[in-house]
């Protein structure tokens, strides 16, 4: 989700009243040098290509305070000797070095520049291990503001956990944290209280007794985004399962706070139907390596790979609430449906630019929709998704602005969704749409991925030409609007309110009987023997209609 999702992790009601628009409508925003140093590919990044972390931090959760250090595994791609790693404020980096040489670091906000002594040689691969510590940024609202969340829960022990998408990794810890370079393994380890657990992505390697204090080694097998990574601290009960997966036996673990054991062992059993329905949908989980994770956390939810992680309260829907306003967003928990599907789109296709975010929350907003498509069918999944048209509040472009860390108009999510339900109409054949979004999670698989990719991938597995239909619901607010009049028996019809070359067929019901038309920017004609006759627009296209 998200991340994805921007989140980001999920509401537009949450999330669309503050963004503006961008992209065609060519609105001015204020950028600081800051947001380019964050957001781009910077000549101090593009030189050496990320391989490992081992990420080794002690939180402390009394004061707040957390310490440790990043080793940074790296390949040369060209020679260059100063490296920007990344941390954010109030954290400090205290040393930074390379073959156990201290290194001279430069400044400048929450980047960080450190000047390299030894010579880079294309093609090697060195290290360098940052120190940091402080008292990270405290979450107010996480998700969506993130940074650490410092709670306690109902007996009065410590629950703590990160979040930290579009703010960036470096909240939290010292990275390169930019979308477009994902680290290929990491192990993690965080050292915390004796009696709490903590728990983070991938496989727990082993836990280390140091009397007051226990670490907890996790590794990480596949490639992962940075803000995907996580700390989840709290005293916990573990309970799995295996499920008998495409990819043969993938565990599922959950982790959950102690009082909350036998709600979530009943709960959970979403967890399996998200992994059966979306299996189907986009093909196998991506990362069997790592096993899936449900953790419970005390904010409502997030995409951490293979570290999904959980807190809305044992109910259905969001937060008991159906989003969509039509029953069916009641059939299933809202948090783990949707961030379990940005393992699909998100943590396997990951957005190289925060800008491009729609292709984690626009296919993710549509994943739920096709699991109730699986399990309660096409009826039930059309309903859903027209429902939530309502949220939807066209005020920006779901695309935002490049090489800033700047995310598009919450609009990603449902207006995303009912773009990409519009397109499955256009396509008219679930089992081939079906096909398309396997393939696209084998195409991309384990990628970071432009915009421009993914419009090409489904023009090309359509068969359509789709620059015009993404121009329209990506890059503009205009919602395309059949304007149409029937007079003496003849329907008199035309595309309004679209962009060059849009010409998206329509299907329609003309004395109920279905009907294809070809609408365009000029008027076309169609003449009827019947008087009265009747002429609806099909509503799964999420399009206006004006007469």
């Amino acid at each position: 989700m998200k991340n994805s999702f921007y989140v980001f992790v999920f509401l537009i009601i949450f999330s669309s009243c503050k963004d503006k628009p961008q992209g065609l409508l060519q609105e001015k925003s204020e950028f600081s040098r800051q947001d380019t140093l964050r957001g781009s590919i910077t000549p101090e990044r593009i030189w050496w290509d990320l391989t490992y972390y081992h990420l080794e931090v002690e939180v402390n959760p009394d004061k707040k305070f957390i310490s440790g250090k990043n080793t940074i595994k790296y390949k040369v791609l060209s020679v260059y000797k100063t490296m920007q790693v990344d941390l954010q404020t109030p954290l400090k980096i205290t040393k930074v070095t390379q073959d156990d040489k201290e290194l001279e670091v430069i400044h400048e906000g929450n980047a960080h520049f450190i000047k390299l002594t030894k010579d880079q040689i294309i093609g090697n691969t060195e290290s360098v291990v940052v120190y940091y510590e402080g008292n990270p940024k405290e979450a107010v609202r996480a998700p969506w503001d993130g940074g650490f969340s410092w709670k306690k829960d109902k007996n009065g022990n410590h629950f703590v956990a990160t979040s930290c998408q579009g703010l960036g990794a470096s909240v939290w810890w010292p990275c390169k944290d930019h979308m477009y370079d994902e680290v290929e393994s990491m192990r993690i380890s965080v050292t915390v209280p004796s009696h709490l657990m903590d728990v983070s992505n991938g496989r727990l390697e082993s836990v280390e007794d140091h009397g007051d204090t226990k670490t907890y080694n996790w590794f990480v097998d596949n490639p992962i985004n940075n803000y995907g990574i996580n700390v989840n601290i709290g005293d916990y009960a573990h309970f799995s399962e295996v499920y008998n997966g495409e990819k043969g036996d993938l565990d599922m673990d959950y982790y959950v706070l102690k009082h909350n054991l036998e709600k979530a062992k009943k709960h959970f059993k979403d967890a399996p139907r998200m992994m059966k329905a979306f299996e189907h949908w986009f093909g196998p989980y991506p990362f069997y390596e790592d096993g899936f994770k449900l953790v419970e956390v005390p904010y409502l939810g997030m995409e951490h790979q293979s570290s999904v992680t959980y807190g809305n309260e044992y109910k259905q829907g969001y937060l008991g609430r159906d989003l969509s306003g039509t029953g069916w967003g009641l059939k299933f928990d809202f948090i783990i449906i949707h961030e379990a599907g940005h393992e699909w789109f998100a943590n396997n296709i990951t957005n190289k630019d925060i800008a491009d975010m729609w292709i984690h929350e626009s296919f993710t907003n549509y994943s739920e929709s096709l699991f109730l498509d699986y399990y309660y069918g096409k009826k039930a999944s059309s309903e859903y998704v027209i429902g939530l048209r309502d949220a939807i509040a066209n005020e920006g472009t779901i695309i935002g602005k490049y090489n800033v860390n700047k995310e598009g108009s919450g609009d990603m999510y449902n207006k995303g969704g009912n773009m990409l339900h519009t397109l499955r109409q256009w396509i008219d054949n679930d089992e081939k749409w079906r096909i398309i979004l396997r393939k696209m999670n084998k195409e991309f698989y384990h990628q970071t991925v432009e915009t421009k990719q993914i419009e090409d991938f489904l023009s090309r597995e359509t068969g359509f030409d789709l620059n015009p239909f993404f121009n329209q619901y990506l890059r503009t607010i205009k919602i395309p609007t059949l304007t149409y009049t029937i007079e003496n028996n003849v329907l008199t019809y035309k595309w309004t309110n679209i962009v060059e070359d849009f010409k998206m067929p329509l299907k329609v019901f003309i004395n109920d009987k279905e009907e294809w038309i070809y609408p365009t920017s000029e008027n076309q004609k169609i003449s009827f023997e019947i008087k009265d006759t009747t002429f609806k627009v099909d509503p799964n296209f999420y399009i206006f209609t004006k007469n």
